[in-house]
C-alpha cells in the first residue's frame, strides 16, 4: 500500500529523531492537530517515549513521564491538596498530569481505579483534586504505552479508556539503513533534547483553525457514517463505534486532509484512518481479551473497508 507523504514542518522535525518511521510520526502529528489522544502498543526499545518527547519539543511544550505500576494511586497521577495552617487554606501540588505532553508509560500495569483518573483529563481537558476542578496546560495530549506481548501482571484497559483515544499504533522496528544511523549515536545522547520548536501557540492555533475548515462534501461524510454503522450491525462485532469514535474519526480526517496540503477531505483519507482510528474501539464478538481484540478488530475494520461500496 502506498502512503501519502506528509510535509509538514512538525512531522519533518519529528522524523528526523525517530528515523525511518515518517508514516508513524505523520499519524502520531495527525491525532495531536486534532486535539486527540494517541495509544502505542509496541514491543519495548522502539522509540515510543522518543516519539512523545519530540513531540513536546516541536511545540515548545513540558514533558512529564508516569511510569505507570500496580501500585500507583491516582493522586500520583492528578496531585493532592495540602492544608497550610498558616495559611489557613488547601494547597494544591500538582501531579505529573500537568504537563502539555504525558507519557503514560505502560498504562496497563496500574489497576483500574488508577486508569480511570485519566478518563477526565482526557475528554475535558481538567482534573478534580479534593472536588476542585483544576485545567491541565493547552495544548494537552496524553501518548499511552503498553506492551503487546506482555499479559503477566497487567490489567486490560477498559473500553470507555480506549475510547478516549483518538489512534492506536504501532511503531514496529525500523529499516536497516535507520538503525545503523541511530546505532552508532553517543551513549546517553538524547535525541529528541536537541529538536527545535517549529511550532508556537499562536501557529498551532491557526492550524487548528484551519483544519476545523477543511470540507467533507456529502459523499464523504456519508462514507464516514455507512463505515461507524456498518461496524454496529456486523455480526463479527459485539461492541461497534460509539458516536464519540464517529467524531474522532471526522476530527482526524480533516486534520489529516490539512497535513496532505488540502482544505477538502477525500475518502481516501477515510482509507488511511480507518484502521489506527477505529480498531481499538471495537470489540468482537467471541473474545474479551484485549490483545487479542485489537488484532480482530483490526480484520473487522478491514473487512468492512473491503466490502464498503464506495459512491462514484
Amino acid at each position: 500500500m502506498t502512503h501519502p507523504q506528509t510535509n509538514h514542518p512538525m512531522v519533518e522535525a519529528i522524523s528526523q529523531v525517530l528515523l525511518g518511521k515518517t508514516d508513524t510520526v505523520s499519524l502520531a502529528v495527525c491525532a495531536f492537530l486534532s486535539e486527540g489522544h494517541l495509544l502505542i502498543e509496541d514491543v519495548p526499545g522502539v522509540g515510543k517515549t522518543t516519539l512523545a518527547q519530540a513531540l513536546a519539543q516541536a511545540v515548545g511544550g513540558t514533558f512529564r513521564r508516569i511510569q505507570f505500576t500496580a501500585d500507583m494511586l491516582p493522586a500520583d497521577i492528578t496531585g493532592v491538596s495540602i492544608w497550610h495552617p498558616s495559611a489557613q487554606q488547601f494547597e494544591h501540588h500538582p501531579g505529573p498530569i500537568f504537563a502539555n505532553i504525558v507519557l503514560a508509560d505502560e498504562i496497563n500495569r496500574a489497576p483500574p481505579r488508577t486508569q480511570s483518573a485519566l478518563l477526565e483529563a482526557m475528554s475535558e481537558t481538567q482534573v478534580s483534586v479534593a472536588g476542585t476542578p483544576r485545567p491541565l496546560p493547552r495544548p494537552f495530549m496524553v501518548v499511552a504505552t503498553q506492551n503487546a506481548a506482555e499479559h503477566y501482571g497487567t490489567y486490560p484497559l477498559p473500553e470507555s479508556l480506549m475510547d478516549r483515544f483518538a489512534m492506536r499504533l504501532s511503531i514496529g522496528y525500523p529499516p536497516e539503513e535507520a538503525e545503523r544511523r541511530f546505532v552508532g549515536r553517543p551513549a546517553g545522547q538524547d535525541p529528541a533534547a536537541a529538536l527545535p520548536q517549529v511550532l508556537t501557540a499562536d501557529a498551532l492555533d491557526a492550524i487548528r483553525a484551519q483544519i476545523d475548515a477543511v470540507r467533507l462534501d456529502d459523499a464523504v461524510l456519508d462514507y464516514l457514517l455507512r463505515l461507524v454503522t456498518h461496524t454496529r450491525t456486523s455480526a463479527d462485532l459485539r461492541i461497534g463505534i460509539s458516536p464519540r469514535g464517529a467524531m474522532s474519526l471526522h476530527r482526524a480526517v480533516r486534520a489529516w486532509a490539512f497535513l496532505q496540503g488540502r482544505d477538502y477531505a477525500l475518502i481516501d483519507d477515510i482509507k488511511h484512518l480507518a484502521v489506527p482510528v477505529l480498531a481499538h474501539r471495537v470489540a468482537t464478538a467471541d473474545n474479551r481479551a484485549q490483545g487479542a481484540d485489537t488484532q480482530a478488530g483490526i480484520r473487522a475494520i478491514r473487512a468492512i473497508l473491503a466490502t464498503l461500496e464506495v459512491p462514484l
